[in-house]
């Protein structure tokens, strides 16, 4: 059977080492050296021409990003969501006009088939953005990226115009 002296000297080791325990897993390793993220690429054969986000009349309200996108690939893509940087929101949305009265609908995918052109355009899709910063002002850019639903994207820019200056 131990000695005393012995089971103090255990239980002394003991709690050294149980101090020591949450120092030993708070260290961590060497910060790596930066390296920069590659940008995702664009599927093949994707354009993204005339983006322009159009400021609305009144403060505070949405604005809209009108674009062409040409699909010049050979397989179809799905547009499933927008980013705009200096937004804080961007929808997929277009313009419905039924028994008179005009609305927007939100979309969750928007096809665009190989060889073919989709334009985001007033009067129909566009993408409704919310929350717009202060540096998005008139003559400034927005960056856009488009997600597809495979997880690739597109960036492209988009002229900052005033209210009414859609074209």
């Amino acid at each position: 059977m131990p000695t005393l002296a012995l089971r103090r000297l255990c239980v002394s080791l003991l709690l050294a080492g149980a101090a020591m325990l949450p120092a030993a897993c708070s260290q961590q390793e060497p910060a790596a050296e930066p390296t920069e993220a590659a940008a995702p690429e664009a599927p093949s054969g994707i354009a993204v021409t005339e983006g322009r986000l159009v400021l609305p009349p009144v403060g505070g309200n949405p604005g809209a990003i009108y674009f062409t996108i040409v699909n010049g690939g050979d397989a179809d893509v799905q547009i499933a969501a927008a980013n705009v940087t200096g937004a804080g929101m961007a929808m997929l949305h277009t313009t419905r006009t039924e028994g008179g009265t005009t609305s927007m609908a939100h979309l969750t995918q928007v096809p665009v088939a190989a060889g073919e052109t989709v334009s985001f355009a007033p009067g129909g899709m566009h993408v409704m953005v919310s929350d717009l910063g202060p540096g998005l002002t008139v003559g400034s850019q927005a960056e856009v990226t488009l997600t597809f639903a495979d997880g690739d994207k597109v960036s492209f820019p988009a002229e900052v115009r005033a209210a009414g200056d859609a074209t």
